[in-house]
């Protein structure tokens, strides 16, 4: 008789909610083991008993065949002595203490999708298909462990067929927690038509109304789309009346990847992204044949594309009636601008029944909103813009033995929060910007649920420094100490914690406005920097943002304070033959500079962007945040495209820093001997497009340089490179190149926003490094 062995194994990362514990009782039953397998709420702990043969054989299937949607971080193994089981069991789930991985929602799989349209299948058509590996999960979830009971599924009774399913390994949907079928669960209705507009008519009507012109709202996993056909150009402009948006890019669900392919130019990395089981929206370069209207991305070379991930997205665009639809559908966020993402139909009726001619809902609530991912690429790899979900609150993961439990508020725009476990780290689903106070209270609710799911109480909140900042009043007011972290340092640490990189750093941190610790306004600084704290080594020249917030949408006004500075009494002259703005304009900014009235002393780099910009004569002001910025990168793009051969044109000037007048001795970047060579060439008729490729070339051998000189200081050799600037895929890249020649390690974000998405993170970093040096 061969002798058996007992081995105790704990599996912990993503395996809730993606069919672990029926993948575990398959391969056991094919090794002839026997145990249990239960999910822990931290973990998935595993029992099992047989030959030593058929246990490493486990181990091995536990690495090699787990399915594909879970995620391993560790396995735990030891040998213990129990008495002989029977068979090999699942158990019900039993909460214990310890880290906690929440699953975020995943895509429809391509199984359930086929029996969605098959008509044989009894779960045909139906809207809210599932199964173990595929579904709504942290939108969806009350608490750990992941059970039905503890979800908004618990609400509707499965019918005998579904609950057979539920209980029987041997099929897809055993212990599927939203499974459910035409015959149980939620349905889809038109809001306001209940009764009559329900289940199938509800789609048929939804589908007539977008080939009809019309603008709908849709109700998906994470909260409502406002939706129109993508290649109906009334209807996409009418959209933008509607919701006040006049130039920033739509998403687009197209219906599949071969309409994707059609319309665009997809990579093959990219293709494995789009359609996997995350379902960003991915930034894509359109083809000059696509049929997606002009007024989805108006002077942007890129759209945004993301597929089906949810089967009311994939009814709309095929289902069994007789109406010939598109295969290209705006789906942009259902809210008002600044406000969140609508999740029942009270808020879509309140925030956005006034954009649309029809609401398509479901009776499923969604516990958590998760705004729809958005991201580019970067050399090949995923650089995340907007991370929400598919991606949250997938944790990042701090090398260290770190104890306690911690909140990274997060920033006032694009808010992300962060709360910290252990060596765990959790962003949030994205949740907004803070101006609006209904973004306001989603942020404090859903750091009341994201605590309440990961089982933890903070016991200290990082946030900004800035005094008048929202996120910073709600810190203060959850009756915890508070630490004040300095938004630049935020943006390197986040880089830091994403590399897992605990050393010190070079950090470039370039982004709008940050508040400094002297009092002005940062965004173009270099950073020594590690978990305990920062220097600031240098910043890029101060110049005067007038105009208070209206600077941040008009660049023009940047422009004119810096040809002020530059050029003394005429400046004004300068303004007119750039067709910027009149001598008065120049003068007046001048004059508000001078006196201090509604002016700030700035190292923005955003500003100097957006002031180069308005310069170049690209875009004088922008319409949404970063459009002056993005169009001069596209400008510069342009050019690279059409160049043959060489590196483009160049600017003579010195890019090396020069000592600043400051106390502590930092050094300037000379931006503004770059603004002054480029204003030149601007006005002896240089090509904008030439010029925009030459300011993004010279910026980054300014920064190389710098990060030169902060190595002569420090000794450092790794550059972090963080912060909305670096949002922008060319510089990021002339700057990772640059810098590697110079023998740097380059640091930079991959599925963590380089924005202000990422300020929470590294917030709660320097929040979770407090906690464990000062034992609080």
């Amino acid at each position: 008789m061969t002798p058996t062995k007992t081995l105790l194994i704990c599996v912990y990362g993503i395996v809730q909610g993606v069919g672990f514990r029926p993948f575990v009782s398959r391969a056991a039953d094919r090794l002839g083991l026997k145990g249990s397998v239960a999910n822990k709420g931290s973990y998935v702990e595993i029992h099992a008993q047989g030959s030593d043969r058929s246990l490493e054989q486990l181990l091995t299937v536990l690495e090699t065949e787990a399915p594909e949607r879970s995620a391993i971080l560790k396995v735990d193994t030891r040998e213990t002595a129990e008495a002989p089981a029977d068979s090999f069991e699942i158990i019900e789930s039993e909460k214990e203490a310890g880290d906690i991985f929440v699953s975020p929602d995943i895509a429809t799989c391509d199984q359930c999708k086929a029996e969605l349209f098959d008509p044989t299948n009894r779960r045909y058509l139906h809207p809210f298909i599932n199964c173990t590996s595929c579904g709504p999960r942290v939108t969806i979830l009350d608490a750990m462990p992941y059970d039905r009971e503890r979800t908004s599924m618990g609400e509707f009774p499965m019918c005998p067929e579904c609950e057979w399913e539920y209980t029987h390994p041997e099929t897809r949907r055993y212990d599927a927690q939203p499974v459910c079928c035409n015959d149980c669960g939620p349905e889809v209705y038109i809001i306001g038509h209940e009764e009559e507009l329900k289940g199938a008519a509800a789609i048929t009507a939804t589908r007539r109304a977008i080939m009809a012109g019309k603008i709908v709202a849709i109700k998906g996993i994470g909260g409502f789309h406002l939706c129109c056909d993508a290649a109906n150009e009334e209807a996409v402009k009418r959209l933008r009346q509607l919701k006040n948006r006049p130039a920033k890019p739509f998403a687009v669900m197209l219906k599949d990847l071969a309409t994707a392919r059609a319309q665009c130019q997809v990579l093959p990395e990219q293709e494995a992204i789009l359609d996997g089981h995350q379902k960003p929206i991915l930034l894509l370069g359109e083809k000059p044949d696509s049929r997606l209207c002009a007024a989805i991305a108006p002077d942007n070379p890129t759209v945004g594309v993301m597929l089906p991930y949810a089967p009311v997205q994939m009814l709309l665009f095929t289902y069994d009636d007789d109406v010939a639809m598109t295969d290209a559908l705006v789906m942009t966020s259902g809210n008002v601008s600044g406000a969140p993402i609508c999740r029942s139909d009270a808020d879509a009726q309140k925030e956005i029944a006034g954009f649309c001619d029809l609401m398509l809902s479901h009776n499923r609530k969604i516990r958590l909103r998760a705004d729809d991912s958005v991201m580019d690429f970067l050399d090949g790899a995923p650089y995340m813009i907007r991370r929400s979900r598919g991606y949250a609150p997938l944790p990042v993961m701090l090398s260290g033995d770190f104890k306690g439990s911690v909140l990274g508020i997060g920033g006032e725009l694009k808010n992300t929060f962060c709360i910290g476990k252990n060596n765990l780290l959790y962003p949030s689903p994205y949740v907004g910007d803070m101006e609006d106070i209904r973004t306001v209270e989603a942020l404090r609710e859903s750091i009341t649920r994201m605590a309440t799911l990961l089982e933890t109480e903070p016991r200290i909140v990082a946030c900004d420094m800035h005094p008048r900042y929202n996120t910073v009043a709600v810190a203060e007011e959850l009756g915890l100490p508070v630490m004040k972290i300095q938004h630049h340092y935020a943006h390197i640490l986040s880089c830091m914690a994403e590399n897992d990189w605990a050393g010190p750093v070079i950090g470039v941190s370039f982004d709008g406005t940050g508040y400094g610790t002297d009092g002005t306004i940062w965004g173009g600084e270099i950073l020594r920097a590690d978990y305990r704290g920062f220097d600031r080594l240098g910043m890029i020249a101060p110049f005067d943002q007038t105009g208070g917030d209206a600077s941040a949408k008009e660049g023009w006004r940047i422009a004119a304070a810096m040809l002020h500075d530059l050029y003394g009494s005429d400046a004004g002259a300068v303004a007119e033959r750039l067709g910027l703005c009149s001598e008065k304009q120049v003068h007046i900014q001048a004059v508000m500079a001078e006196k201090g009235v509604n002016t700030v002393r700035s190292t923005s780099a955003g500003r100097l962007f957006d002031g180069v910009s308005a310069i170049l004569g690209v875009r004088r002001a922008s319409t949404f945040e970063g459009e002056a910025a993005t169009s001069l990168q596209f400008a510069a793009e342009a050019y690279m495209k059409n160049q043959t051969s060489g590196d483009g044109p160049g600017i003579s000037m010195a890019t090396a820093p020069v000592p600043a007048d400051a106390p502590d001795g930092a050094f300037t970047l000379p931006t503004d001997a770059l603004v002054r060579a480029l204003t030149d060439r601007m006005l002896a008729g240089g090509d904008a497009r030439e010029l925009a490729f030459a300011f993004h070339d010279r910026l980054a051998d300014i920064i190389t340089d710098a990060c030169d000189a902060a190595r002569a200081q420090t000794g450092l050799t790794a550059c972090a490179l963080s912060g909305g600037v670096f949002q922008n895929r060319l510089l990021t890249k002339m700057c990772t190149e640059k810098l590697k020649r110079r023998g740097f390690r380059v640091l930079r974000h991959s599925l963590i926003p380089p924005n202000d998405g990422g300020i929470g993170l590294g917030q709660a970093v320097a929040a979770m490094v407090y906690l464990n040096q000062n034992g609080k």
